[in-house]
């Protein structure tokens, strides 16, 4: 194994974008939402059927990290509404509206962040509609809640042995200056966001894929790692064919850039040109980047060499197993999304 593959394994293990994955285990097992209970849990939202039996109502939430916010308020506000916006288009949804809980030391430090938030909110037309404040308290804070639609569901339960893994980013962008934020969003058009986008819920309507997740703060390959876990199955990814900027750190794009349009999907062999032509006639760009395997364990391959990088048989991360619903059955799903996106 070269050093670079063994140094890239040693970084994802340690990482603190698979650390802030392994809490959720914790707080699964706190909150009794695991083994027995009625809600399977590792979805990016909450999936629940609509009384009226057509298709699925979405519900997640974001937190931020109080040095993000701090930092970046009108970033972080921009992307209380964007990253929720991610997570219902993940699920092959569209958004309905957000409600935002923000504390700030006072009107003056809260305003850029409502500011990111409003701006964000027209791009994508999805209005908030409520939520609550405080701007007497000792620092900023930020959490975001949506609730959006699916007619038919992606889903991170759904990934099957022989599925061919894409990676698909959106590149015309760069790095936020104190964080590992790839923002291809702010400042470009509106119209242009909301089609790429739409591209998710086409594709599980059209029964092309059924099986996805937005990219998190775990990067590219701590996603693939929770992907892998709920569906219970495992991976062999060759990192030479990822999508990523010419000059970008290969370890700090695959463990902890956050993209402002990043997903993975698991797609059917015969599906696989088509799914990666619709990216593709929007400019986004998308690879096959490996193929599901049964053995409920990630094999990474760099120039030739492969090493074994995850071995779920011996080792959970988000504590979300192959015996947890799916969006099939009668239970609905839990989003999973531990409160330290940034």
């Amino acid at each position: 194994m070269s050093d670079s593959l063994d140094s890239l394994i040693a970084e994802l293990r340690s990482g603190r974008g698979v650390a802030h994955k392994r809490d959720i285990s914790a707080v699964v097992a706190a909150l009794g939402v695991g083994g027995d209970s009625a809600i399977a849990v590792g979805d990016d939202c909450a999936a629940i059927p609509d009384p009226s039996g057509n298709g699925w109502l979405l519900l997640a939430i974001e937190g931020f990290l109080s040095e993000f916010v701090e930092r970046e308020p009108a970033f972080a506000g921009w992307c209380g509404v964007m990253v929720n916006v991610s997570d219902i288009y993940a699920m092959g949804g569209r958004p309905i509206a957000v409600v935002d809980a923000i504390w700030s030391r006072d009107a003056t430090h809260g305003g850029a962040i409502l500011e990111g938030m409003a701006a964000a909110a027209k791009v994508y037309g999805v209005p908030v509609v409520g939520g609550h404040s405080n701007a007497r308290a000792g620092n900023e804070q930020l959490s975001v809640a949506i609730l959006g639609k699916a007619n038919a569901l992606l889903s991170s339960f759904e990934a099957k042995p022989g599925d061919v893994l894409i990676s698909v980013v959106d590149l015309r962008g760069g790095y936020r200056q104190h964080f590992s934020n790839w923002d291809a969003a702010s400042g470009s058009d509106p119209e242009r966001l909301r089609g790429d986008l739409e591209i998710l819920p086409k594709l599980a309507e059209e029964k092309l894929c059924c099986a996805a997740k937005d990219i998190s703060n775990a990067g590219l390959l701590g996603t693939v790692l929770m992907l892998l876990e709920c569906s219970g199955i495992g991976a062999e990814v060759d990192l030479d064919q990822v999508p990523m900027p010419a000059d970008a750190d290969p370890a700090r794009w695959l463990l902890h850039t956050f993209p402002s349009y990043g997903f993975v999907l698991a797609v059917r062999p015969s599906r696989v040109d088509e799914v990666l032509a619709r990216f593709h006639a929007r400019d986004l760009s998308a690879s096959a980047i490996g193929r599901c395997t049964a053995t409920r364990q990630l094999h990474l391959s760099e120039d030739g060499d492969s090493a074994l990088a995850w071995d779920f048989n011996e080792e959970a991360l988000i504590g979300c197993g192959p015996d947890k619903a799916h969006p099939g059955s009668s239970q609905s799903l839990l989003s999973t999304l531990a409160p330290t996106h940034a």
